[in-house]
């Protein structure tokens, strides 16, 4: 057999067994060495293949496929820079658990620290940023395909959440008279490629069991902190922390409908300090917390105890409490831990929350990003889902919005980058096929502007919303020296995305009034499938102005009055 069809039947079985963990998407990017690899993903009918010449996006669309299906996506690309650019994505992965296998070619080792062309040491590129890597060995037929599925599904069975970085070098000729039928290399697999199950198979029975100490303790005072989880379960602990009378501090991913909105402006008043200290216990549900005020509070409270339940292991406390960490999903800790009815107990929240959204309300009445943020509920599609961006944006919708229960929202907050955002809206769209809503900054839709082209490819009404406001006016929030700030830290480019939508064949529209984006918006969910970019050119630092100055007012307002 010839080394390009022994490639091409070593690079089969690779394929066919991540199938048996349940892969089914799988993106792939331009390249000559990883020629293996995507042909045999192309022959593979159980695969749904998506493209894309910029790796850096590419990464970022299967972070958002896997993001919407909660499954298993690959990622195929060719030796050299293209392994590096998956940095980022695969970085996020880990930190929000997605999981996502990079498959990344490689020269076979004669031609690596020897000058050969695109040859980069790629063993290891990822450091420990991966939570399970595969070094695979040149194709030989002296290696049994057995070996091959098993190593890969001992990977797979291990890899709980974040990336899988499986390299493959495949030494040329790459091209030829491929074999297509199987030979007595894969043929020594037997009945396995009849079958639908991985050839090595673990079984994991995790005991939730619970806590000895819970039928106490859910009488005492508790407050309940929701952060990243998923639409079920943000229902589920809304629920929970409703029957057992304890204030829920929601973050705008907690998908629990935000019972005490406004939470990131009011959390710094001393009266709320004051009856939220009396806390007995702290449970949190996810982490990658938004709020600054959240985050301080959580950081600084001492209750007796302090509870964090996330599937992701690891310590996901920045505050470093005492305490005790569940790792496991916030669905199974609940049915372990059943409330019980009782009365409210920090009864003025709700009242101070209320008062804060109406403030907020009279505040954001002109045309902007705090009023966007703010009425962003209106906005949103039926049955569909919100994509929110990083930087200024999702704290303005953390700190001024409530969004509805239970209604899907998703965004890259483990490393809070902005690179991939645009490239990931686009892959938790094709996942679900749903109506979707993106919104971001614009320097983070510069970032990303190559991916544009991934948004051609649409399935139902998508709309992505860049609010333009002339640069990283997050900066302008912080203690940044005046005199540097503009040229160093906002980089203010007055740009516009009106020929960037005309480039990628994409509609443009840039309402200037609230009245006018509100038209568009629902003319777009009542239209065909196709994707809107809606630019809304703002005032550059009136966003950031507004949440300084509500949280300075709220900060000091008597409530008591």
């Amino acid at each position: 057999m010839s080394n390009s069809s022994f490639n091409r039947q070593w690079a089969k079985v690779i394929l066919e067994t991540l199938t048996r963990h349940g892969l089914r998407h799988i993106c792939i990017a331009p390249g000559s060495r990883s020629t293996p690899l995507t042909l045999a993903a192309a022959a593979n009918h159980k695969l749904i293949c998506h493209t894309h010449f910029d790796e850096r996006g590419l990464g970022h669309l299967a972070l958002g496929l896997a993001k919407a299906t909660q499954q298993p996506v690959a990622v195929i690309v060719t030796s050299g820079t293209a392994v590096a650019n998956l940095y980022p994505a695969l970085i996020e992965a880990g930190l929000t658990g997605e999981r996502v296998i990079f498959l990344t070619a490689d020269r076979p080792p004669e031609l690596i620290n020897c000058g050969a062309n695109q040859a980069i040491r790629q063993q290891g590129i990822f450091a420990s940023h991966p939570s399970e890597t595969l070094s695979l060995p040149r194709p030989t037929a002296d290696i049994p395909a057995r070996w091959l599925v098993s190593t890969l599904d001992n990977a797979m069975n291990n890899l709980v959440h974040g990336a899988l970085h499986v390299n493959c070098p495949f030494a040329e000729p790459l091209y030829g008279d491929d074999i297509e039928h199987d030979t007595p290399w894969t043929q020594a697999l037997g009945k396995w490629w009849q079958s639908d199950k991985p050839w090595l198979q673990e079984t994991l029975s995790p005991s939730v069991t619970t806590h000895p100490q819970w039928d106490r303790l859910r009488q005492k005072k508790g407050v309940v902190i929701a952060g990243r989880i998923s639409a079920k379960e943000g229902i589920a602990v809304a629920k929970w922390a409703s029957q057992l009378g304890w204030p829920l501090l929601g973050d705008v991913l907690s998908q629990t409908g935000q019972p005490l909105p406004c939470a990131d402006l009011w959390l710094n008043n001393p009266q709320v300090k004051a009856e939220l200290n009396q806390a007995e216990i702290v449970i949190q549900f996810g982490s990658s917390l938004t709020g600054k005020r959240l985050l301080q509070w959580q950081a600084n409270c001492s209750p007796q105890m302090y509870w964090v339940i996330d599937a992701i292991p690891g310590r996901l406390d920045p505050g470093h409490h005492q305490g005790e960490k569940f790792t496991l999903s916030p669905s199974q800790w609940l049915t372990a831990h059943p409330a019980i009815d009782n009365l409210p107990w920090a009864l003025s929240l709700s009242h101070i929350a209320t008062q804060t959204y109406q403030h907020v309300t009279e505040v954001t009445d002109y045309f902007g990003e705090a009023q966007v943020a703010h009425q962003l509920d209106h906005l949103l599609p039926h049955n569909g889902q919100l994509f929110v961006g990083n930087s200024l944006i999702v704290r303005l919708i953390d700190a001024f919005a409530q969004l509805p229960q239970g209604y899907p929202v998703m965004s890259n907050r483990g490393a809070s980058g902005i690179d991939g955002l645009l490239s990931t809206s686009a892959g938790v769209h094709r996942a679900t096929q749903k109506p979707t809503l993106t919104i971001l900054g614009d320097l983070s839709a510069l970032y990303d502007l190559n991916s544009l082209a991934l948004h051609q490819q649409v399935y139902a009404p998508n709309v992505v919303i860049i609010v333009n406001n002339n640069g990283g006016q997050i900066f302008s929030m912080l203690p940044t020296p005046m005199a540097e700030r503009e040229r160093f830290y906002c980089m203010p480019h007055a740009l516009n995305f009106k020929h960037a939508a005309a480039m990628f064949g994409l509609d443009y529209v840039a309402p200037n009034c609230w009245d006018d984006l509100f038209t568009t918006v629902t003319a777009c969910w009542q239209g065909e499938a196709k994707t809107t970019l809606i630019e809304l050119i703002v005032n550059e630092t009136e966003g950031a102005e507004t949440l300084n100055q509500l949280v300075k007012q709220v900060t000091a307002y008597d409530f008591s009055l």
